[in-house]
């Protein structure tokens, strides 16, 4: 096989996971099915980085991570591949060099390199200490985050538009011919419904950021800043595939200067872990000396980042999460904050969720919303459901299936209709009965416990002129509850509902027993 077509090799690999990776992106979502029988969250599953913080917080192993062990075996033998022949994140970011050129006058700013190693510590130590981090730098959290919140809504908007404009004022024949591109859309690439979502605009920020970056020198982001990289690198150093020459050519330094990556010091030596086997020096080598055997691994250069660089990343590790659990914010009373079913207790919810967003792609009725900052830095794009934007479905379960790392259990249809979420309460000087003596049955009809959470106390009124009448009354019976929502979804009082769903952290505090 000659030494050009490994490139072409590679970038079929790239093709093909993205392709997966979309396709995957895509079937995270409701279709009418209650079950989603793929494995839709195996790239978040194949991430060191994500094994390494959740075991670290969790302080176990959660099995359904295994497939990173794989990549940790991989990395161990071939080096850095996964960077370049994997990795739909380095995919997007060398389509857009085509369009995004970095400019001469900053080049590749290689001596941001320590910068990975700086986040990665970071991002390990607070998960020491169960306060999670990672879901602001980890690529695939950064990449379907923001395609969940930004990306998809926009598409969605334009495509819909285009189509609209076209049957509302084009002329009455041409609807034959973009019909059936509309129907391709909707079957294959739009979201069955869309949905909408808070801090769509920061993550689109976020994700944006990254290919900005590349206007400061060719994979940026892969180079300084990716912890996942930085994680791979530290591996790759004892792989068993190296690189020949181990020095760029005096007389050439075409490797040196177009190398993607930078693999290659000021002096010309390599760095086999900045090395992501993207192949491209066995096409652009002049003398076709350029090529990859495999060897018994040699004495490891210095990790690209000084004793006082790791100390300092180290304190800073420290200092995040105990500043983050001791700061106003994370003394914030959440009464309304209810996690989606299945979701662990807090503390361990916030050490094991990567905020990824797949749970709040797939939930039916978009009530899954990210938290800002009601449970401080530490909760932000954590799920928690509004109810009054959309209530949880009883008979779904897909936000558990999705959830790479168990922070949701995976519940059956049986454990769901059990799990309580929270308990609903009444508020008499709101809800229509009490307040104002009027008929409403609406909580109790969409109430969907078998045995009714919300029940009716008939009792009999006065009115002036007209004698008496009886009132039904609401009631809500707290062992029944589960805490959906849909009370307080459909609740027909403008504003804020006249019945509110405590979730059940703070249940302790304001329940005991029945009651209204």
């Amino acid at each position: 096989m000659g030494k050009k077509s490994w490139k072409q090799i590679r970038r079929v690999s790239q093709l093909l996971c993205l392709c997966i990776f979309l396709a995957l992106f895509r079937l995270t979502d409701y279709t009418g099915a209650d079950t989603i029988p793929y494995a839709v969250n195996i790239f978040f599953r194949m991430d060191p980085l994500v094994g390494a913080c959740v075991t670290l917080a969790a302080r176990t192993f959660i099995s359904l991570l295994w497939p990173c062990l794989v990549i940790v075996a991989l990395t161990m033998i071939l080096g850095r591949f996964f960077c370049a022949w994997i990795c739909p994140m380095g995919t997007i970011i060398d389509m857009t060099g085509h369009f995004i050129r970095p400019h001469q006058k900053y080049g590749s700013l290689s001596s941001f390199r320590f910068l990975k190693y700086a986040i990665l510590t970071m991002v390990l130590i607070s998960s020491l200490f169960t306060i999670q981090f990672l879901g602001f730098v980890d690529p695939f959290a950064i990449l379907v985050r923001g395609m969940v919140f930004s990306f998809d809504p926009v598409f969605n908007f334009l495509v819909t538009g285009f189509f609209d404009r076209i049957y509302v004022s084009g002329p009455a024949w041409l609807s034959q011919f973009t019909e059936p591109g509309y129907d391709f859309f909707k079957i294959f690439i739009l979201p069955y419904k869309q949905s909408f979502f808070y801090l769509s605009f920061l993550s689109f920020l976020l994700l944006l950021g990254i290919f900005i970056l590349e206007l400061f020198g060719r994979r940026f982001w892969c180079r300084n800043l990716c912890p996942l990289g930085a994680l791979l690198a530290l591996i790759s150093r004892v792989s068993f595939l190296k690189r020949i020459p181990i020095k760029a050519c005096k007389n050439c330094l075409l490797c040196e200067k177009d190398c993607p990556m930078g693999a290659f010091d000021t002096r010309g030596g390599f760095m086999p872990e900045e090395c992501n086997l993207c192949m491209d020096c066995l096409a652009f080598c002049p003398n076709q000396i350029t090529g990859f055997r495999f060897g018994l691994p040699g004495q490891p250069m210095p990790v690209d980042i000084s004793r006082r660089q790791l100390v300092t990343a180290g304190f800073a590790g420290v200092c995040i999460p105990v500043l983050s659990q001791t700061s106003a914010l994370s003394k914030t009373v959440n009464n309304d904050l209810i996690r989606p079913p299945g979701a662990l207790e807090e503390s361990d919810f916030l050490a094991t969720c990567v905020r990824c967003g797949e749970c709040m792609k797939v939930c039916i009725t978009n009530g899954l919303q990210p938290l800002v900052f009601e449970k401080g830095l530490a909760g932000m794009f954590t799920p928690r459901l509004m109810p009054r934007l959309g209530y949880c479905e009883f008979n779904c379960t897909l936000c558990s299936q999705v959830c790479p790392t168990h922070a949701i259990e995976r519940l059956s249809i049986k454990e769901k209709h059990a799990f309580k979420m929270g308990t609903a309460s009444i508020d008499k000087n709101r809800c229509l009965p009490y307040a104002e003596q009027k008929s409403c049955i609406v909580c109790e009809e969409h109430c969907p416990v078998h045995d009714k959470a919300i029940k009716f106390e008939e009792v009999r009124i006065d009115i002036p002129g007209k004698g008496t009448r009886l009132l039904k009354k609401p009631r809500v019976f707290t062992e029944q509850c589960i805490g959906c929502g849909i009370c307080e979804n459909v609740c027909p009082v403008a504003g804020e509902a006249a019945i509110k769903v405590i979730g059940k952290a703070s249940q302790k505090n304001n329940f005991g027993g029945s009651g209204y």
